[in-house]
């Protein structure tokens, strides 16, 4: 069956929407037709060669819709059932599974690899980060979907399946933001809000928001933040001016830039922690030296996806937003067709905030 997809025909090539032809599902496979599906910045590190994974693709990893059809095996899942898609799912088997640590599986992208459909004139196409969500529907393994939690719009729901369940688990896994902590939060583009939503959650007593558009402000504090602060060489200087010359006890970088990560460490006090959230590439080198990380004690920490168990964590994040502690809504600056992502790609190259959800 033929369906609407964005395919990604080489890196740096611009995106083609195309019909594609997707196939009934095989064993333990789901076919979803999508409700929506966010538009995020690890889309367009795969489109640029920042992460690279096999390609010709149908690119998106964050989306939510409803189950058309099952494979056999399938038993958790029926046909009109509402479920948000897992781009990452665990093996369980893996060492870093048996430690629990089911977001650093080894085998959670193996299915990237995998030939999931094709083009109208026959050539095989790969699953972008596994679930090819900028599609009118996809074919994913049962392993790749999550039901909906009751109460969860299906159209908002696909903000958490990446953006939320990231922003969230830096602040509660990562970090593990204590109340009365003060928070900076450095980028406030979808992920960045999600996470300034989380550190309210968690009860901080001050969260500053860096952005280097002074535009993002109203969206900033309207998601938490306390303060804001227009990214500069003094952004350190002016976070420690915030908190008491101290520095915030936790900062979490967003952005995945070398200055930024930088500033984020220095504007952690003595002894804070800095989580890095955010996906650079190889050439965004960042240096310390031996002395200060002696002197500063602080924590440097990677996270990904939030450090967190989608099937542990969905759960929870749903509670938050039935009892409108989590606004899913507050995190989308533009819903757009497919055929609009391109131009979503470039307001996230210019630093625009938010998220683009695409809605089918």
């Amino acid at each position: 069956m033929a369906v609407r997809a964005a395919v990604l025909p080489a890196i740096g090539a611009p995106l083609q929407i195309t019909e594609i032809d997707l196939p009934d599902p095989g064993p333990d496979r789901v076919r979803v037709r999508l409700a929506a599906a966010g538009v995020c910045h690890s889309d367009l590190s795969l489109s640029d060669g920042t992460m690279r994974l096999p390609l010709p693709a149908v690119l998106g990893h964050e989306g939510a819709g409803t189950v058309v059809a099952v494979g056999e095996g399938v038993e958790h899942l029926a046909p009109g059932v509402g479920v948000i898609l897992n781009w990452a799912p665990s093996c369980g088997s893996c060492h870093p599974c048996t430690l629990g640590e089911v977001w650093l599986c080894v085998n959670a992208l193996n299915g990237a690899a995998e030939v999931y459909a094709r083009t109208t004139d026959g050539t095989d196409l790969h699953p972008g980060l596994n679930v090819a969500a900028f599609a009118e529907e996809t074919v994913v393994p049962a392993s790749c979907v999550l039901p909906l939690p009751d109460g969860i719009p299906l159209t908002d729901a696909a903000l958490l399946g990446c953006a939320v369940l990231t922003g969230y688990g830096a602040v509660h896994h990562s970090a593990q933001v204590r109340p009365g902590e003060t928070v900076a939060v450095f980028g406030v583009g979808g992920v960045g809000l999600a996470t300034l939503q989380a550190a309210r959650i968690a009860g901080a007593s001050k969260i500053v928001a860096v952005d280097v558009s002074p535009e993002k402000e109203e969206l900033a504090r309207a998601a938490g933040a306390t303060e804001y602060v227009v990214a500069s060489d003094r952004t350190a200087r002016e976070i420690r001016a915030l908190t008491g010359k101290q520095g915030v006890d936790v900062a979490v970088e967003c952005v995945g830039r070398a200055v930024a990560i930088r500033t984020a460490w220095e504007s952690t006090r003595r002894g804070g922690r800095t989580t890095v959230v955010g996906i650079g590439g190889k050439d965004q080198q960042v240096t310390f030296n031996a002395l200060e990380l002696f002197h500063w004690g602080r924590t440097l920490a990677g996270c990904v996806y939030g450090n967190c168990d989608p099937a542990k964590d969905l759960p929870i994040l749903a509670d938050h937003v039935r009892a409108g502690r989590l606004d899913l809504s507050a995190l989308v600056t533009e819903r757009i067709a497919l055929e609009d992502i391109p131009g979503a790609f470039e307001n996230m190259l210019a630093g625009k905030g938010g998220r683009a959800l695409i809605t089918f």
